[in-house]
């Protein structure tokens, strides 16, 4: 992994076409090296969950090069590696683990390194359902899915409503969730832990705790199709 971050940082410096052009075989040589990193992940993974063992990497990893057209930043190339592994692939909208590593050290998100389950940008009426789901099965939520997850995940409370809906009590003991437009467990890491021994299996026995969290957004998903 220490390459992988040496490239990243080195790419955030310089992140222009002419530079990367130079360093393009370096480039596919730590692409290389995180592709056997998500191998080994999903591995891990589908130990505890079956489903992310049918993932190929077309499923589950993105290109570097960044979609500026609608953006204010148009530097040409992400500066993190991403691994996105859900029911179905990237694509499919189900809840999954994420996993990246990268650069942004300054506080803002992307986090620098991050693992997070869930997923953003759900169909509307998976979002109602989920709420009516949390609503309803409050306790069993809280104690069988969030009391069961790694105390260093917390849940990301960006984008969410200003109130809850008019349709639940404001003073409802999961007011904060039912504010939620996405559904996700986030974990911050640092350097320390990228390049620790075992990666791939500490980031799955960490992700393993979210299995829950994951399987109860995606009944919902999942009933929606």
């Amino acid at each position: 992994m220490k390459e992988i971050l040496k490239f990243l940082r080195q790419l955030k410096r310089n992140n222009n076409r002419e530079w990367f052009e130079a360093h393009k075989d370096e480039y596919r040589k730590v692409q290389a090296k995180w592709y056997e990193f998500c191998q080994e992940l999903i591995n891990q993974i589908s130990e505890f969950d079956p489903e992310i063992g049918k993932l190929t990497m077309r499923d589950c990893t993105y290109r570097i090069y960044r979609d500026t057209r609608f953006s204010n930043d148009k530097t040409p190339y992400k500066t993190h590696f991403g691994v996105f592994l859900a029911p179905g692939g990237k694509k499919s909208m189900h809840a999954g683990y994420y996993f990246h590593v990268g650069t942004n050290d300054d506080g803002g998100y992307p986090a620098e390194h991050m693992l997070a389950s869930g997923n953003y940008c759900y169909d509307p009426q998976v979002i109602k359902m989920v709420r009516e789901d949390i609503y309803d099965e409050w306790e069993d939520f809280n104690k069988d899915v969030l009391q069961v997850a790694n105390t260093a995940f917390k849940v990301d409370m960006d984008g969410a409503l200003k109130r809850v809906p008019r349709e639940y009590p404001a003073d409802a003991p999961c007011a904060d969730w039912l504010r939620l437009k996405n559904f996700c467990l986030v974990m911050n890491v640092d350097d320390e832990f990228i390049l620790s021994k075992n990666l791939a299996q500490r980031v799955a026995e960490l992700f393993k705790t979210t299995k829950p969290f994951n399987d109860f957004i995606n009944r919902a998903v999942d009933f929606k199709e």
